[in-house]
């Protein structure tokens, strides 16, 4: 009977009854436009069409999800696995896999916002980079010649700096970059104006800021791009954005957060007014102490022309000349007796050298025999008829050898 049944009646195909299960909940309106809410889970992201697939459930229940790139690129925040969200969207079947899915158009956080949540997120992985570290921010000049304000150039904020500047430290010039402080062209604007002045070093110092506003008109000081341009710069940068309340990346990344616009102003420059009073204490203590050191050498000089030296230079020269006196004595006697010490060693040098002279032996009755100017020591040295020379004390005689007798 059952075979029958199945014989009667005409068989369609897989694709057919997806694509008519298809049609009947793309033709109910109360799916085409459906919010959702619930928690991510096996969160993929395509790198190169930017769609993002994921599985949205509760504690019953899961629902595959997807989200092409033309709605992905506009988050503001980056979904990830164990994120509670809610999606907007409409339900339909992905016929090849006869799976029903809800595709999404839009997503938030579920309680914080999505800028809020995308502030977190970012901040988060550029402070683990080190964007925000303590070590890398720059000094600000005490005595700025070039103050760049990167600003719109209509707002308050700017005209209040302006004020400031000019009041606190007429002296600085002003280079105004004017850009767009909200908008998708905020970012680049800012970016462009933040390089050209440091290509160009024309400032100083730069105050990169606008007047107060929404998180979402104030966004574009979140933006990656200006937080790393501001970081990059090596010319010192204060960020004044918004109100006292108000925190953008642009204030972790400076150099120095200012509260507000009119706040930043004041920190780049010194007040005119303090440097005057500064310099005229420093005059007055100036000359105080030049005052006193004059005193004070006047004193030491009155004291020195009392001494008696310079009352009476005379007793100056009489004390030299008793020094002198002694001096001279002293090398007098030393000199004499150091001529007596080396007279009686000379004396008893001669006296050895005159014991042991050849002219005090020949004296005595002795004489030197010499043959061919060489001294005879013996009379080896001589042959018979040789002429010798025999000196004596008084002369010398020349003899012949006529014998040669040896003892």
């Amino acid at each position: 009977m059952n075979e029958a049944i199945i014989t009667q009646k005409a068989a369609i195909s897989v694709s057919q009854l997806n694509l008519f299960i298809k049609s009947l909940l793309d033709a109910d309106v109360r799916l085409t436009d459906i919010v959702l809410c619930g928690e991510i889970s096996n969160f993929s992201g395509h790198y190169r069409s930017g769609h993002l697939y994921f599985t949205l459930k509760d504690e019953l229940a899961a629902v595959k999800a997807v989200m092409f790139s033309r709605s992905a690129s506009k988050l503001k925040f980056a979904p990830q696995d164990g994120m509670k969200v809610i999606v907007r969207g409409r339900v339909s079947v992905y016929e090849r896999d006869g799976v029903y899915q809800i595709y999404v158009e839009d997503m938030q956080p579920d309680g914080a916002g999505a800028l809020a949540v995308a502030f977190e997120q970012l901040k988060k992985r550029l402070e683990a980079e080190g964007l925000f570290a303590v070590s890398h921010k720059k000094k600000l000049p005490a005595f700025p010649k070039r103050i760049g304000l990167v600003t719109s150039p209509t707002g308050a904020a700017v005209q209040d700096m302006l004020n400031i500047i000019s009041r606190r430290w007429p002296l600085a010039t002003v280079v105004l970059c004017p850009v767009t402080v909200q908008g998708d062209a905020a970012a680049p604007e800012i970016v462009s104006a933040i390089a050209e002045i440091e290509r160009k070093k024309a400032c100083d110092v730069i105050i990169v800021g606008r007047g107060g506003g929404s998180i979402e008109d104030l966004w574009a000081f979140n933006d990656e791009r200006v937080v790393r341009a501001v970081y990059s710069c090596q010319i010192p940068i204060v960020s004044a954005v918004g109100h006292e309340t108000d925190f953008t990346l642009c204030d972790f990344a400076a150099d120095l957060r200012a509260p507000t616009p009119s706040a930043g102003a004041e920190l780049v420059t010194p007040s005119l007014s303090q440097q005057k009073q500064t310099l005229d204490a420093l005059k007055t203590t100036l000359i105080s102490l030049a005052l006193d050191k004059l005193m004070y050498e006047k004193d030491r000089y009155n004291n020195l022309v009392r001494i008696r030296t310079f009352a009476t230079p005379e007793h100056f020269f009489d004390r030299e000349k008793l020094l002198t006196d002694q001096l001279s004595r002293r090398l007098f006697s030393g000199f004499s007796d150091y001529i007596n010490h080396k007279t009686t060693i000379f004396r008893t040098t001669v006296a050895k050298l005159d014991s042991m002279s050849p002219l005090k032996v020949l004296s005595r009755g002795y004489a030197a025999v010499y043959l061919d100017n060489r001294i005879v020591s013996s009379v080896r040295n001589v042959s018979q008829d040789d002429v010798i020379h025999v000196s004596m004390s008084d002369g010398t005689l020349t003899c012949a050898v006529n014998e040669i007798t040896n003892d």
